[in-house]
């Protein structure tokens, strides 16, 4: 299953302990792990130029199967040239496989062993969505790695279900893989199985056995508490082959990211940044600020001090919430910018630790992602 195109080198690791450093090796180019995802749902990372989110240090973007495949449709990008070409990003793409939003769309939809009939979200058109179909919408987008067709149950789903969903996603992980056609794109398998740690064991063994070339974590961060993600991470990541990647998929507050890398993935996404940023929500190293708080109605400084993008060197808290509050789209646009730029400023330092094991200065630069974890996130 390894693609020609496609390898993982993994350049150091903590002492003694699972982080590592590496680098994701693509047609279009190499990845640092580890690594944030910026989400560009509909080809589009939201409000940002391309060349503003590869300035932010990003290597890689996420787009979404689903979204692509209702509008414009995957022959249309196919017929422009591919996904990179349309949306005008050189480096590397990963496409998740449209499961997720199918099943998080649960009035809309009906599943049976074969796939998912749903409701389109746009116009109500009744569609059909399967491991085949949605890896050949995802061979014809042409992205560097695609994701095998998943089921993810409920965060508070009776064992019974989520036991079912792991024998879904196990079968239809191979289905996916008989029909792969593009050898220059890595096909990930997505391990499954809710908090329970042997159905996370057995979805890994029957997926490890299918040597896919990454291995994604899906199903977590969907309403279980942080110290519940970080007990099944505990239990699962070790159990992923060492030289393959590891995605845990969603996942995007700064403490949770830590605790992940702690345990030895290399790879995240998630939409906080540019979704918080549009609701004026700006992430930093002490705390999240809010800026539509009366607090911040005079203040002249940065949204951080030592933060090097073109939002903090040139505008002023007071500015940038004088924008929220007069609606102008300057302000979603320029602290979403800020965000993904602290993402990516927070994943270089990782890079930078990892080598030392240097938790207490990690800690020490980015107090938010430390036990309180600054806040939940939420705007």
């Amino acid at each position: 299953m390894m693609s020609r195109m496609f390898g993982f080198e993994i350049i150091q690791g903590e002492p003694n302990r699972a982080a590592r450093c590496g680098r994701v090796l693509t047609p279009h180019g190499a990845i640092r792990t580890p690594a944030f995802m910026p989400v560009g749902t509909q080809a589009a990372v939201k409000g940002l130029w391309p060349g503003q989110v590869r300035e932010s240090g990003t290597d890689i973007i996420l787009a979404n199967t689903y979204h692509l495949a209702l509008r414009p449709g995957a022959e249309l990008v196919e017929q422009l040239g591919g996904l990179h070409k349309f949306m005008g990003w050189d480096g590397p793409i990963l496409t998740d496989s449209g499961g997720y939003q199918v099943f998080s769309l649960a009035e809309l939809r009906k599943i049976d062993d074969d796939g998912v009939t749903f409701r389109s979200h746009i116009d109500g058109q009744w569609l059909h969505l399967d491991p085949e179909s949605a890896t050949g919408v995802q061979n014809r987008l042409g992205a560097d790695i695609i994701m095998a067709f998943d089921e993810c149950p409920p965060g508070d789903a009776e064992r019974e279900v989520v036991a079912r969903a792991v024998e879904r996603t196990v079968r239809w992980a191979e289905r996916c893989r008989k029909f792969h056609q593009r050898q220059e794109q890595a096909l990930f398998g997505i391990v499954q199985g809710g908090v329970f740690h042997d159905l996370r064991a057995l979805c890994a063994e029957r997926l490890i056995a299918m040597d896919f070339p990454g291995y994604a974590i899906g199903g977590l961060s969907v309403g279980e508490p942080h110290e519940k993600m970080v007990e099944v991470l505990g239990e699962l990541v070790h159990r992923l082959p060492a030289d393959r990647p590891r995605y845990l998929m969603g996942v995007g507050m700064p403490r949770d990211i830590l605790a992940a890398v702690r345990s030895g993935v290399d790879m995240f996404d998630c939409v906080l940044p540019t979704r918080n940023g549009r609701n004026a929500y700006a992430f930093a190293a002490q705390k999240p600020i809010r800026l539509r708080n009366e607090q911040y109605r005079a203040d002249e400084r940065p949204l951080e001090a030592d933060c090097p993008c073109p939002t903090c060197r040139q505008f002023s808290r007071a500015y940038l919430r004088h924008l929220f509050l007069a609606r102008e789209m300057l302000g979603p646009i320029l602290v979403s910018l800020h965000n993904v730029c602290f993402y990516q400023r927070f994943m270089g330092r990782l890079r930078d630790l990892i080598p030392t094991g240097d938790w207490a200065t990690m800690l020490a630069e980015f107090p938010v992602a430390g036990a309180g974890g600054g806040d939940n996130g939420a705007f």
